[in-house]
């Protein structure tokens, strides 16, 4: 063989070699990631408060809209402060969870969250099978929100899902949503679909991926749709890697439907402590 043809083919090789390990080692098993969708209170309705906008460090966001009034372009990641969802929404759970996390992890564990969630929407918006449909029917109010998801909003978080694995590891899924679906006992297998959906799109494992599906507001904050929460907790019945996250002593506001600041955090925190037990199981 040439001389030539001899050295571009170790040159070839040693590119591909160095191809492969960059590969194999740009995903750090100690980033862990968590979606984060569903609707309003999961999108994050409440002001947040200037204690909240304080950013600790092992703690990212990767961002879903292009907001250039505050810097932030889709798809990088940023240190996590809200608004964390889209470019004017509020504090949400996945502000304390991620907080908490860091805070009671060891300090070799970065936490990063994603979070595509819609107001006022139900379940069945994230369905692959009726999106279409739903979108079409969607409220005007509605419509300016699904425009920055492309109005596909699983798809949206499926493609930032991707992003993230090449640098974490998923391990976790997190739903606050419900509202919408108040009296609806189909609402466990529409969940189930959504979320086994996500597994398979995402070439992920159920037992390595739990599904914490929080509580809405209480009856006892006066929550509106509080009877929700019995179908709820039924979810776990239906979908075996399903956890309930308690709404319990988590503070809401006049309207009936949303938590205040203070009930975010403490939602958040719930949220965090139901994952903590998790991960100390395995």
């Amino acid at each position: 063989m040439h001389k030539n043809n001899i050295s571009f083919l170790l040159l070839l090789f040693t590119m591909l070699c160095c191809s492969t390990l960059t590969a194999t080692f740009a995903q750090n098993k100690n980033f862990h990631i968590y979606l984060c969708f569903g609707q309003s209170n999961m999108e994050g309705h409440g002001q947040f408060e200037s204690q909240d906008t304080i950013s600790v460090s092992r703690f990212y966001a990767l961002q879903a809209v292009d907001c250039p009034e505050i810097g932030r372009k889709p798809g990088q990641w940023y240190q996590a402060k809200p608004p964390i969802t889209r470019c004017h929404t509020g504090l949400t759970p996945a502000d304390y969870f991620g907080k908490t996390l860091v805070e009671h992890l060891p300090d070799t564990i970065t936490i990063g969250v994603i979070n595509v969630s819609v107001g006022g929407c139900h379940i069945q918006l994230f369905d692959q099978d009726s999106t279409a449909n739903y979108v079409a029917r969607a409220p005007a109010w509605m419509r300016p929100m699904l425009g920055t998801y492309d109005n596909h909003p699983y798809k949206k978080l499926v493609a930032l899902a991707k992003i993230a694995q090449q640098e974490g590891v998923i391990k976790g899924i997190l739903l606050h949503q419900g509202e919408s679906n108040t009296g609806d006992r189909g609402w466990p297998d529409k969940v189930k679909k959504v979320y086994e959906n996500l597994l398979n799109d995402l070439d992920l494992k159920a037992d390595a991926v739990p599904l914490l599906a929080g509580e809405l507001l209480s009856a006892e904050e006066g929550g509106k749709c509080a009877s929700m929460n019995s179908i709820i907790q039924t979810l776990p019945s239906t979908l075996a890697t399903a956890h309930v996250v308690s709404s319990a002593r988590c503070q809401g506001i006049g309207d009936g439907l949303h938590f205040s600041p203070a009930g975010y955090r403490q939602l958040g925190k719930n949220y965090a402590t139901c994952m903590l037990g998790l991960l100390k199981k395995k």
